[in-house]
């Protein structure tokens, strides 16, 4: 039973398959910040690699949902962060929106990670919009897919 869920999980986020996100997504950050890349905020080098974990783990159908759901949560942490609210932290959120305890399988485990990871680096870099990664992230996903990105995820 636990292997046929394995296999089965496997199948679903298209663990293993390679994308090329990472150039996908250096075009669109090239397309929204329209300035030299020496100038580009210091995180966004480093943010490509764990973007692209989660497109690899999941594919690009399941990024999109992961990309979509952690820019809920981060709006959630900024949000109770303004209002001075207590809250339970970026990665309580992000199991919230993912519902990760549903399924915890290694492609899911990773891509949780993954964006824990990219939380932490891009927020401590001054300047940065964190909304505007994922836009890119979103619209690489849709370049990757060849289907336009959805308006409302990209909302």
């Amino acid at each position: 039973m636990k292997q046929e869920t394995a296999r089965a999980s496997a199948d679903r986020y298209e663990w293993g398959v390679t994308h090329n996100f990472g150039f996908h997504f250096t075009q669109e950050l090239a397309n929204r910040l329209s300035m030299p890349t020496d100038s580009w905020p210091a995180s966004a080098e480093q943010v490509t690699a764990f973007f692209a974990i989660v497109v690899n783990a999941l594919g690009t159908d399941g990024a999109v949902r992961w990309f979509t759901a952690a820019r809920r949560a981060h709006h959630r942490v900024v949000t109770a962060e303004q209002n001075r609210a207590h809250h339970f932290g970026f990665a309580h959120h992000l199991d919230v929106e993912t519902e990760t305890h549903q399924e915890l399988t290694l492609p899911v485990a990773a891509a949780f990670e993954a964006m824990k990871a990219f939380w932490e680096v891009a927020r401590r870099d001054p300047g940065v919009d964190v909304g505007e990664f994922f836009d890119c992230a979103l619209r690489a996903c849709s370049r990757l897919s060849g289907a336009p990105a959805a308006a409302g995820a990209i909302a």
